[in-house]
């Protein structure tokens, strides 16, 4: 039987129906492959969010829960929701990276975000930034660097090179600004070097140097401490191709990596090139 993908539409309201349709127009998709598309329209009006659009991005997600667990569809893309709206409707979950994880029953997972080269995995992700430093402990960076290195396993990286950032500025240069490097991520490296013969693990590294050489290829890869150090790189590197990846789950899921768009919904501006990008890469992972 082909591969199929389930693609949901997200917030009716926002740009999701339409790159869905002009990624699935554009040709720039694998042959072979089925294409399903999940979720209703509801009456909604692009640019105009309402319980109702929010209530359809819910009941989509819902549904290609359902599919995927039966076996009638083996990847899921998602296309985006407005978390806000989402929870006034009883969306009980920080992102849809959450809820299929709870839905599949699993809790060793990770968001992980690619756009071009530059690649990079979120220890600590949906947390105020105060909360950051005593959210990161050892294991939890072993954890995730794990499930990046392979990751990076499954696109072929057969001796993934990856870059741990450090949290504060200088990578806490030796404790003077801070001793995270030191007592929490150093240890988490040794860790992994020793639990990933395969691997390469550098670090930790200063932030502000570490995403100029990504971008150049000295690494194949990121693992960073919080949110924003990933993504400010990531999104300036490549804000029109990137794609969330749910890392950990049993089947593929991925998703463009922008919002619901309200303000331009409908008007015919919306880029396809990230979702054409998230079911590239739903395909390719489902290969592996």
């Amino acid at each position: 039987m082909p591969l199929r993908v389930g693609i949901t539409l997200g917030d009716p309201a926002g740009i999701g129906p339409e790159i869905v349709r002009a990624a699935i127009d554009s040709g720039r998709l694998p042959q072979g492959v089925e294409y399903q598309c999940i979720g209703e329209l509801a009456g909604s009006i692009p640019g105009k969010p309402t319980p109702e659009s929010a209530s359809a991005a819910l009941a989509a997600l819902e549904q290609a829960a359902e599919l995927v667990g039966a076996g009638e569809i083996n990847a899921i893309v998602t296309g985006p929701i407005h978390k806000a709206r989402m929870a006034e409707v009883g969306f009980a979950f920080p992102g849809q990276t959450e809820f299929f994880a709870a839905r599949a029953e699993i809790t060793n997972f990770a968001m992980l975000l690619t756009a071009g080269r530059i690649t990079v995995a979120l220890v600590t992700t949906h947390i105020p930034l105060r909360e950051v430093p005593h959210a990161l402990t050892t294991p939890e960076i072993v954890r995730v660097g794990k499930l990046l290195t392979n990751f990076l396993w499954c696109r072929g990286k057969r001796r993934p090179r990856i870059a741990v950032a450090g949290l504060n500025p200088h990578a806490g240069e030796s404790g003077k600004l801070g001793r995270e490097e030191i007592e929490t991520i150093s240890p988490a490296i040794e860790q992994l070097r020793d639990a990933e013969k395969e691997g390469e693990f550098d670090g930790p590294i200063s932030p502000d140097t570490l995403f100029f050489h990504l971008a150049r290829g000295h690494w194949d890869a990121a693992l960073c401490m919080y949110h924003d150090q990933g993504l400010i790189p990531l999104k300036l590197h490549g804000f029109d191709i990137g794609v969330n990846v749910t890392l950990g789950l049993p089947f593929p899921r991925t998703s463009p990596d922008h919002g619901t768009a309200f303000e331009i919904a409908g008007k015919n501006m919306a880029r396809p090139d990230s979702m054409i990008a998230a079911i590239n890469l739903a395909v390719e992972l489902n290969g592996k």
